[in-house]
C-alpha cells in the first residue's frame, strides 16, 4: 500500500483519533499509576509502561481476530481490571515504605497489564481501521504516544492541586471494567440480550461499589495512621 496513497492515509487519520479518543482513559491510568513517585522516576516509568503498553498492544492487534473468539475474555479482563482501580485507589494513603526502584518497576507494570485490559476495544478498532496493514497499525500507534504521555502529563498536574481527580480517574477506570464484562460475547448473548437493563446497571454498581469500597479503605487508612 502507498504511504500517499488516499485511502492509506485516511485509514491512518481514522486510527490516530481511535488512539486519541480511546486513550483518554489511559492518559487517567498512567498518571494514577506514577503518581506517587519522584518527578524523575515518573518520566522514566511513563516511558516505558507506555512504550511496553504499546508493544503488546500492537502484538494483539495482529491476531485481533483471534481475540474476538475468546470466550469470557472481556469479562475476565473487566474484573482485573477492577482490582486494578480498587487498587490504585486504596495505594494512595498507603505509607511509602517500599524502595524507589521497586515502586517504579510496580508502576511501570501496572501501566502494562491495565493498558493491556482496557486497550482491548482499542485493538479491535484499530484492527479494523488498518484493513490489515500492520504499517498503519504500527503508524497510528506511533503517533498517538506523544498525546497520551502529554494528556498524562496534565492530569498528573491537576492531581497534585486537586486530589479529588483521583475518585474520578478510579470512576473512569472502574466504569470500563464495568462495560467490558456486559460486552462480552458471551455475556452480552446469554445475559444482556435477555435483561438488557443490566448494560447500563453493572457499570454502574462497579463504579460505586469501587468509589463507596475505595473511600472507606482510604479513609481507615488515614485514620490508622494517624493514631
Amino acid at each position: 500500500m502507498d504511504v500517499l496513497d488516499i485511502q492509506f492515509l485516511s485509514s491512518l487519520l481514522s486510527i490516530i483519533m481511535i488512539d486519541i479518543v480511546l486513550g483518554g482513559d489511559n492518559a487517567i491510568l498512567i498518571a494514577l499509576a506514577t503518581r506517587r513517585l519522584p518527578n524523575n522516576q515518573r518520566k522514566k516509568a511513563i516511558f516505558w509502561g507506555v512504550v511496553g503498553a504499546i508493544g503488546v498492544r500492537a502484538a494483539l492487534t495482529a491476531v485481533a481476530v483471534y481475540i474476538l473468539k475468546i470466550p469470557l475474555l472481556k469479562f475476565v479482563g473487566g474484573l482485573l481490571l477492577i482490582w486494578i482501580a480498587f487498587k490504585l485507589l486504596v495505594n494512595d494513603e498507603e505509607e511509602d515504605n517500599v524502595e524507589s526502584g521497586k515502586n517504579l518497576g510496580e508502576a511501570i507494570k501496572t501501566i502494562i497489564i491495565a493498558d493491556l485490559l482496557m486497550g482491548i476495544d482499542n485493538v479491535l478498532a484499530v484492527a479494523g481501521a488498518a484493513h490489515g496493514s500492520p504499517l498503519l497499525v504500527v503508524l497510528g500507534l506511533l503517533i498517538s504516544v506523544p498525546i497520551i504521555v502529554w494528556g498524562s502529563s496534565i492530569i498528573l498536574h491537576f492531581i497534585d492541586r486537586f486530589p479529588v481527580i483521583i475518585y474520578i480517574g478510579a470512576a473512569v477506570i472502574a466504569w470500563t471494567a464495568g462495560s467490558m464484562m456486559v460486552e462480552d460475547i458471551i455475556i452480552h448473548e446469554k445475559v444482556i440480550r435477555i435483561l438488557p437493563e443490566l448494560g447500563l446497571i453493572v457499570p454502574v454498581v462497579v463504579t460505586g461499589l469501587v468509589l463507596i469500597i475505595g473511600y472507606w479503605m482510604r479513609k481507615k487508612t488515614t485514620t490508622y495512621n494517624r493514631i
